[in-house]
Parts: structure tokens; C-alpha cells; sequence
């Protein structure tokens, strides 16, 4: 027996889940006040009473009167009468047009029994191209729900996001098994008649959200409505079995009176769709209901302001009347309990195909109803002409008689003839009927050809595209084609948005605050949380309508990114890409720096070389991770293993990087331990980058500039010291130093004999120059005693004259005696330095 696996895969855990609680967990209730009850389930007390809720929630049909109800439906009926009137030559095109699908096979008796009845395949081949295209767009393999995060992105949320993806994804396509069909017949009625309508409730009889698809025609709205918010009235028409309708009534949702027997005759338009659908209807035994969304200002409901007084503003109900008996079945309140402003419920969502000058769009029907229906009476008239030609007609003389004349003439039949007179072609005058015009198939390929274009679905011509022609130009003409298409999915993007939130809405209310299953990333009790700040959006992209332009595009930035890779996220460009395409598990196959953990430096070094990416964290020891990273790029084994490796200058070049990136982490630390303070943060908990304000910047640079200063200065000091002790160790080095110390004791030693010497020969100068000062001083003594001692032997006589001689005299030989003792005191000094100069004996 072959086994289909799911669309959408189970959520991680709830095969274990299933095995785990195969024991359902006991159940007490104690009733002791019929108002109120407690229940025990698994060591969990539930308390349960009775209040203002349960009266917010009942029929209010059964508390007023008859007579104010039949007021009320008389009122509504009419009302709705009106609305139908208003939209009457929308739904007369709209059921003219279901014959052109050709969904019924013609049996067609004029001009002649047997003439053609086939209809021009064009609008169900737009129809069902339109389906084909909307549904893989919109409801993919994986699942037609994907998340927004509403406001920051943390790591918590992103995960909480995951969860509801996957949570949706799972109710959608494996517990609303009913969800997929339907999307598809709401597709077909989309384009068929430009409107279908998803009515999403909670179903307590299975206890968990529906969505169905419910046709154009059974939902009416006042033509002059702008959209379904603001309209005055929105009907739905039901049709239920009797069966049906009791299960409800004894249940409490309906009163509890008899409506008689269903009302069997069909309205004008059920019987025309269900003739021009094939179908024979002629009586229905079902009742009809009217579910009708208006406002209503019901006496004894009144709306009330602050003070206590009525203002006679109509408040949102829900009224459901059965149109055979006019019975007002049920009345309740459409908005909130808890909203004060009395907001309207939304039930339905409206998909519209394009817009027109009313609240009911246009569909393909409309738009190319008359194209299909010019496209078959052509296709008709070339099918009945060749058969004319092939099997012509005409006139006999009135005598000539043919065996068996009551039944035409089968290809390739002879029939005796009996010819009252002359020859037989004498008494046949066969019509001139022509083979098929060319006109006609002429006319009929323009036909088919605009009502194709304008419905967008005609092939793209390859010979408008070269092989060679840049990815724009192909993106061009692939925009220009799909134009028209692409609004229309943006329409149903948008409308798919609204009813998925719906039931985002509904599920996030009903569910438990604990997961069904075990989820893939955190706590099980996390179900209701998840929903609060995550926002579901379908998968499909209201800028591409096709997988095809979705690749162009990205063709055309890959193509870009190409020129200037380092100014492109490429892991991001290439996951998306194989998103697109439809690969599974394209986070494994292109992983990215937001995927990677903290890990050891070894471990990074495995990854470089295995070609993964690497990541540096701040919280890491980066030192530590530096010298492991220098030491495996400096590791002789590892670099002749790579001699030979294509891939290793760009291994060096990832680890050169990634230690940059160690290096850059390693400064800010740095940074921060001089300030004292922690820089503002560069990347949020989400990974994502953090801006920082003008004001900020200001007032943190200066004191950057001074710290920058400050680390520069102690980085330069532990630089020389380091190398100090790296010069240290190194036995050439002191070699050199004691080389060095070596001369500078000699040249110390040098220096010392020779400021000795110096000293010596300025002492000896200084002695000889007291010396001759001493015996310059003595020989002018001596010649003065002998000059008195001469003057005084002299007669007093020639006393003055000789004395006046002798002073001359004695001038005379006092200079002679200064200058010859200064020459010879000059020459004697000159010999002393010349003998100090001379070297002496073994010096």
C-alpha cells in the first residue's frame, strides 16, 4: 500500500506527542451551582460561570416580540429585494456567460439537426490558466503562510515567528483538510465572475476554524457599496436540510419554531445557472436562509452614550431570516465584547479580479465574454461550411423519386434513383456552396488573438527574445506581458492577507496557551504568546505574478552583483534564489553569517578550510583566537598541504578577514577599558545593525579621540618593551651588546688616561710659567741694585744727567730682558709639547 506523505510535514514532536498522551488524562466536574462549573484535568482547575459574556452571546430573537420580528424581516426582506434589484444586469452578463465554457455539450437542431455545437475553448483556457497560475502562486507545497514580525527583531521573536509558520502552515493544509479544495473552486469562481467570497468562523461542532468559499451570487451586497467594511448590508444566502436546520435549532443557535415545509421553487437565476451548467434543477428541498450583517438600532438594545441616554446609532447584528416563512431565526451581536466602540465583526473577505464602477467586480466573463461568443459563432460557421461543401444539398424534379428519401445521404452511400425523363443530372440541381472562407479563419485567429491578449493569456512569443539579450530587456518584455497579471495577483495577495489574518485571529483565541506538539525551537508553552507580535502575509510575491519573472529578477541582480560582489549580500541572494525555485532546506544548502554560533578556534579553522563561513562574536577571547588562526596559517604542514589547492588564496584570504574581524572586536574592547564605559551597541539582539543618532556621535568622539590617544600611547610603550625582551633572548644580539659594552669601557678607558695626561701637562705648564715669573721677577731686582749702586757712585754733579741716562738705559735693558726671557720662556714650552707629543717606549 503506497503511503502519501502530507503536503505541509507534522511540526517537529507530535509523533512523540501522539505516543506520550495515548493516555488521556482524568476529568472531574463538580456542578454544584447550576451557574457555574468547576473542571479538574491533569492537575489544571478550570472555574467556569455563567455571566455577562453568555447574555452578550444569545439569540436576541428570543427575547422580543413577534411583532417587532415580523417588522424586522418585512423591513430586511425588502431591503434585500432592493440589493438584488441593483446588481441584476452584473448577474444577467454573469449567467449569459457560463455557456460560452462550453461546459455543456450542445445537441443543436438548427439551421439542421446534427449542425455544430462546439464553443471556443478561449475563456476556459483563460479561466483554468488564471486558476493554475493563482493557486501554485498563492498555495505552494510547503504551505501559503509565512510571517512578519511586528515592530523590533529580537532572536526571541524570530523564533516565535517560525512557530506560527509552521503552526499555520500544518492547520491549513493538514487539520483543514477542507482548505485547499476550497481555494481552488474560490480561484475558478474568482475569474469566472470576477468576485468570490471566504467566510471564516469558528466551528464549535468540530471545534476549530473554517474557511469556505462561498459563490458571487450568493452573496449580495448594495451595488453602490465601496468594499465590505463600510457596506449597510452584506446577505448571505444558505440553503440547509431540514435535518440540518433542526440540529441547529434544538441546539440553541436557532429558534425553536416550525418553519413548515421548504419553499421548493428555484428563483429565476438558480434555474438559468443550473441550465447553462448542465444541470437539471427544477425544484429545491432545502431552506433558504438569509444571514444577514446590517446595523439595526432595536428597540430595548439601544445604544447608550456615557450619561445613561440613547443616541439612536445603529449597533452591528447578525439577523438570519428563512425566506419561504419570512421567521426571524436568530439575532446577535456582531462586534466585541469588550470593544467599546462597537466595531463590526468581519466574516467574509472579498477577492476581487478587476475593479469596476460598483462593489462587484469584473470577471472573465465580462471582459472576454464577447470575444468567446464572436470566436464560437465563427468557429461554427467554418465547422458547418466544410460540412456543407462535403456533403452539399440542393433540388430534384418533382417526378424523380429516391428510395428511402426521408434520411439524408451518408458519406460515400449510392442510392437508386428512378428519373421520369432525361438524364439524372438533368433532374438535380445540387446548391453552390463554397469550401470554409479564409476570410473567416482570418477573422476568427484576430478574434482569438485579441480576446487572448486582453485576457493575458497569450503566449510569449520566443522570437521577441534573443539568447543574447541582456537580463533587463528580458525582464522588460516579460513586465510588459504580465502586467495585467500581476495587478490581479497583487488583488488576490492583498485579499488572502485579510482572511489569513482572520484566521490567525481565531486560532490565537481558541487555541491553548500550550502546543499541540513539540515545536522545533523553544518552549511549548508558548502558542497563544506567538501570535501577539506576529503577523501572518501569504507566501505569494505581489511584485512577480509568475516563478518565471520572480527568476528574471533575481537573474538580473545576480547579474548585477556580479560587477561589485562586495557591495551584495550573496549567501542572502543566492537562498532566495533557491526559495524561489522551490529547493527545500535552502538554509542548509547556502548558509549564512546569521546562522552561525559561537564556536572554538579550532573549529573555525575546520570551517575555513572546509569552505564554510565563519563568524567572529564579541563575547569571544579574541586574543585566544588570533593565535590559534596565526599559528595554523604559519603551520608548515598545513601550507605544503595547501601549496597544490586551488581554493587556497581564498582560505587565506576568509582567514585574513576573520582574524581582521577578531582584530576589530579585540580594539573595542580595548577601547572600552579606556573610557571605562561600553560603546553603544553595533548590532541589536535580532543581528541586525543599530544606527547610531547625530547626538550621540558627537558627544562620544572627542572622548574616543582622547582615548585612541591614551591606548595608542600604552600600545607603543608594550610594542618597545616587547621587542626589548624579544632582543633580549637573541644570543647574536648580545653578542653584539657585550661586543658593544667592550669598546665603550675601552673608549671610557681611553678617555680617562687621556683627560689624565691633560691634566698632567696643564699642572707642568702652569709650574714652568711660575718659574719664569719667579726668575723674571728676581733678574729685575738684581739689575735694579746694580743701577743704584752705579748711580751712587756717580758725582752729584753728573748725578741728575747720568740718572737720567741710566733711566734710559735701564728701560733699554728692562725690555730686552722681558722680551728675551718671554722668547726664551715661548721656545721652552714649544719643546715640552713636542717632547709630550712624541711617543714613548712601549706605549
Amino acid at each position: 500500500m503506497a503511503i502519501e506523505k502530507s503536503l505541509y510535514a507534522a511540526p517537529q514532536g507530535i509523533e512523540d506527542l501522539m505516543d506520550s498522551e495515548s493516555m488521556e488524562p482524568d476529568i472531574e466536574i463538580e456542578i454544584e451551582n447550576p451557574e457555574s462549573v468547576d473542571i479538574n484535568m491533569g492537575g489544571v482547575s478550570i472555574h467556569m460561570e455563567a455571566g455577562e459574556e453568555d447574555d452578550f452571546n444569545i439569540n436576541l430573537a428570543e427575547e422580543i416580540d413577534d411583532g417587532v420580528l415580523e417588522s424586522l424581516a418585512e423591513e430586511l426582506l425588502s431591503d434585500y429585494d432592493d440589493d438584488v434589484g441593483s446588481r441584476k444586469d452584473w448577474m444577467q452578463t454573469y449567467v449569459d456567460g457560463l455557456e460560452l465554457l462550453g461546459m455543456k455539450i450542445e445537441e443543436r437542431t438548427e439551421p439542421w439537426e446534427g449542425a455544430c455545437g462546439v464553443f471556443h475553448p478561449m475563456l476556459s483556457e483563460a479561466l483554468v490558466k488564471f486558476q493554475s497560475e493563482t493557486m501554485m502562486a498563492t498555495f505552494p507545497a510547503a504551505g501559503p503562510v509565512k510571517t512578519q514580525i511586528i515592530g523590533k527583531e529580537t532572536p526571541a521573536k524570530k523564533e516565535s515567528a517560525q512557530r506560527v509558520a509552521d503552526d499555520m502552515n500544518y492547520q491549513l493544509t493538514d487539520v483543514m483538510k477542507e482548505y485547499r479544495p476550497e481555494h481552488e473552486r474560490m480561484l475558478w469562481g474568482l475569474g469566472l465572475s470576477g468576485n468570490a467570497f471566504k467566510k471564516v468562523y469558528f466551528d464549535p461542532s468540530i471545534d476549530r476554524q473554517v474557511s469556505f468559499f462561498v459563490p458571487a451570487e450568493d452573496i449580495v451586497v448594495p451595488y453602490g457599496a465601496s468594499n465590505l467594511e463600510s457596506s449597510p448590508r452584506i446577505t448571505h444566502v444558505m440553503r440547509k436540510t431540514e435535518n440540518e436546520l433542526r440540529k441547529l435549532q434544538v441546539a440553541g443557535f436557532y429558534r425553536d419554531i416550525d418553519l413548515g415545509t421548504p419553499n421548493n421553487v428555484l428563483d429565476e437565476v438558480e434555474k438559468k445557472i443550473a441550465e447553462k451548467m448542465g444541470f437539471r434543477a427544477t425544484s429545491d428541498d432545502r431552506f433558504k436562509l438569509l444571514e444577514m450583517n446590517v446595523d439595526l438600532d432595536l428597540e430595548g438594545y439601544e445604544h447608550k452614550d456615557k450619561k445613561g441616554e440613547m443616541t439612536g446609532i445603529a449597533l452591528p447584528y447578525v439577523v438570519t431570516i428563512e425566506k419561504g416563512s419570512s421567521n426571524v431565526l436568530a439575532i446577535r451581536r456582531n462586534w466585541e465584547p469588550d470593544d467599546k466602540t462597537f466595531t463590526k465583526r468581519q466574516h467574509f473577505v472579498h477577492y476581487g479580479y478587476v475593479p469596476g464602477f460598483g462593489f462587484y467586480c469584473f470577471g472573465l466573463i465580462h471582459l472576454i465574454g464577447a470575444f468567446a461568443k464572436s470566436g464560437t459563432s465563427l468557429i461554427r460557421q467554418l465547422v458547418d461550411a466544410g460540412t456543407l461543401s462535403n456533403l452539399p444539398g440542393g433540388f430534384k424534379t418533382r417526378g424523380m423519386r429516391v428510395k428511402g428519401d426521408d434520411t439524408p445521404i451518408s458519406p460515400g452511400e449510392w442510392r437508386d434513383a428512378d428519373v421520369a425523363s432525361g438524364t439524372l443530372k438533368d433532374n438535380l440541381l445540387p446548391l453552390p456552396y463554397k469550401e470554409p472562407s479564409q476570410t473567416l479563419m482570418t477573422l476568427l485567429g484576430q478574434i482569438v488573438e485579441e480576446g487572448r491578449r486582453f485576457a493575458n493569456t497569450a503566449d510569449l512569443t520566443l522570437s521577441d527574445m534573443s539568447a543574447q539579450a541582456p537580463v533587463g530587456t528580458t525582464l522588460a518584455i516579460l513586465e510588459r506581458t504580465l502586467k495585467n497579471m500581476s495587478a490581479i495577483q497583487a488583488r488576490v495577495h492583498y485579499s488572502m492577507k485579510q482572511e489569513l489574518g482572520l484566521l490567525k485571529n481565531i486560532i490565537a483565541e481558541y487555541t491553548p496557551d500550550d502546543y499541540d506538539y513539540q515545536p522545533s525551537a523553544g518552549s511549548r508553552k508558548a502558542k497563544k504568546s506567538d501570535y501577539d507580535d506576529i503577523d501572518v502575509i501569504p507566501v505569494s510575491d505581489p511584485n512577480a505574478s509568475t516563478m518565471a519573472q520572480k527568476i528574471v529578477q533575481y537573474q538580473a541582480v545576480i547579474q548585477l552583483a556580479q560587477g561589485a560582489p562586495q557591495l551584495y549580500n550573496l549567501p542572502l541572494l543566492h537562498r532566495q534564489m533557491l526559495e524561489v525555485l522551490g529547493v527545500k532546506d535552502a538554509n542548509k544548502l547556502v548558509p549564512m553569517d546569521d546562522d552561525q554560533k559561537p564556536t572554538d578556534p579550532v573549529s573555525e579553522n575546520q570551517n575555513v578550510l572546509k569552505g564554510k563561513p565563519v563568524k567572529a562574536f564579541i563575547s569571544q577571547d579574541h586574543k585566544a583566537h588570533i593565535v590559534v588562526h596565526m599559528a595554523a596559517m604559519q603551520d608548515p604542514k598545513i601550507m605544503a598541504l595547501l601549496q597544490n589547492n586551488p581554493q587556497a588564496p581564498a582560505m587565506q584570504a576568509v582567514m585574513m578577514a576573520h582574524i581582521n574581524e577578531h582584530l576589530g572586536f579585540e580594539y573595542r574592547k580595548q577601547m572600552e577599558q579606556t573610557l571605562g564605559m561600553q560603546l553603544p551597541a553595533q548590532i541589536d539582539e535580532s543581528g541586525e545593525e543599530v544606527q547610531m543618532s547625530p547626538e550621540v556621535e558627537a558627544r562620544l568622539s572627542p572622548m574616543l579621540a582622547q582615548a585612541a590617544q591614551q591606548l595608542l600611547q600604552q600600545n607603543m610603550q608594550e610594542a618597545q618593551q616587547q621587542q626589548q625582551q624579544q632582543q633580549a633572548q637573541d644570543p647574536i644580539i648580545q653578542m653584539q651588546q657585550k661586543e658593544l659594552q667592550l669598546k665603550e669601557q675601552e673608549n671610557q678607558r681611553k678617555a680617562a688616561k687621556d683627560q689624565a695626561d691633560n691634566a698632567i701637562r696643564t699642572a707642568q705648564q702652569q709650574i714652568e710659567r711660575e718659574r719664569i715669573q719667579a726668575q723674571a721677577a728676581t733678574d729685575d731686582k738684581r739689575i735694579k741694585m746694580d743701577a743704584m749702586k752705579t748711580a751712587a757712585q756717580m758725582s752729584a754733579e753728573k748725578q741728575r744727567h747720568m740718572m737720567d741716562k741710566g733711566v734710559d738705559v735701564l728701560k733699554q735693558l728692562s725690555n730686552k730682558s722681558h722680551e728675551e726671557q718671554l722668547r726664551l720662556m715661548q721656545e721652552r714650552i714649544q719643546t715640552r709639547q713636542q717632547q709630550n707629543r712624541q711617543p714613548k717606549k712601549g706605549e
